[in-house]
């Protein structure tokens, strides 16, 4: 029962939790700068019917949202819950290494330590999600977990933890990874001003960017940029047409916040240059339309058949 209602937590604190993206202002944020569009393109129907269209919130696709976000609640919870303390004793022995290769460095100030571990934590978990989804597309065997995600055929703001279990651990362990290794390098740096303080600076950026329309990425609101900012972030349009059906667009957008990895690795695609899009996995969305072939069915034939062709 303890665990029931630890889950139970878990799941409310997605609305609750300011760290969530789904938090309840940063939801209602994102329907402010929602009303803007609405009002700018001028939509024909009515404000509350462009927000909360059944055809979104009611679709099979939502349901298996809603479904691997309650299951993906008891994973962390059971699997997850003290990858956090890992992540700190990891932190520990990267100071305590670099102490021993390097001796005691010139120390940097705590307004120095605020302003570089804002930015290179920052930078690093970016530039982190960007690699591990890179993988995720290119390597066979993590796309098949992958499609779970892209298995959406419509979109809201939930659809972020739209992620395959498989997909969930890998996120976790590299974020917390990035996190001590950072965590730990300016430990090293700044004799231990590394602390909650510090820690505020990440905590604004992520705020910014969270009120700033993050949970329009997953839905239906075509919020696009003046094209040259879509070289430096990524827009919640720019995150649609990573999710379109068409294959050419896949590998696209694949960063977090930052485009200008996508325009490093080639793979940046600008709204101006996609005028529809429709999600999902085009013809193969009929193996992923419920939530049992999203969490084992397909995944799990899929692997087999590449485990078999590969043997052939």
């Amino acid at each position: 029962m303890d665990t029931l209602f630890d889950g139970l937590e878990q799941i409310a604190s997605y609305i609750l939790n300011i760290e969530k993206r789904t938090y309840w202002a940063f939801l209602l944020s994102s329907g402010v700068i929602a009303f803007i569009v609405w009002r700018v393109q001028k939509i024909k129907h009515s404000f509350f019917h462009y927000i909360f269209n059944r055809k979104v919130w009611l679709s099979k696709s939502a349901g298996i949202d809603y479904g691997i976000l309650i299951l993906n609640a008891y994973i962390k919870l059971i699997l997850l819950s003290s990858l956090a303390v890992y992540g700190l004793h990891f932190a520990y022995k990267v100071n305590y290494q670099f102490e021993v290769w390097f001796g005691q460095p010139v120390k940097l100030s705590a307004a120095q330590v605020y302003v570089f571990y804002t930015i290179a934590l920052t930078l690093a978990k970016d530039f982190s999600f960007f690699i591990v989804h890179y993988t995720m597309h290119k390597i066979p065997i993590l796309w098949e977990f992958h499609k779970i995600h892209h298995s959406a055929t419509t979109l809201n703001p939930l659809t972020q933890y739209r992620i395959h279990p498989v997909e969930l651990i890998i996120n976790n362990v590299v974020s917390v990874f990035i996190f001590a290794l950072i965590t730990g390098f300016f430990d090293f740096l700044s004799d231990e001003h590394v602390n909650q303080y510090t820690l505020y600076g990440v905590g604004i950026v992520a705020f910014l960017f969270l009120s700033l329309g993050a949970n329009l990425r997953h839905s239906h609101v075509k919020l696009k940029y003046p094209s040259f900012l879509e070289k430096i972030f990524i827009s919640p349009y720019q995150h649609q047409i990573h999710h379109s059906n068409n294959p050419e667009h896949y590998d696209s957008n694949l960063g977090g916040k930052f485009a200008f990895w996508d325009l490093l690795f080639g793979t940046l695609i600008r709204s101006k240059d996609v005028e529809r899009i429709e999600f999902g996995l085009g013809e193969e969305d009929k193996d992923y339309d419920t939530l049992s072939k999203n969490l084992f069915l397909s995944p799990v034939r899929n692997l087999f058949s590449r485990i078999r062709s590969k043997r052939k």
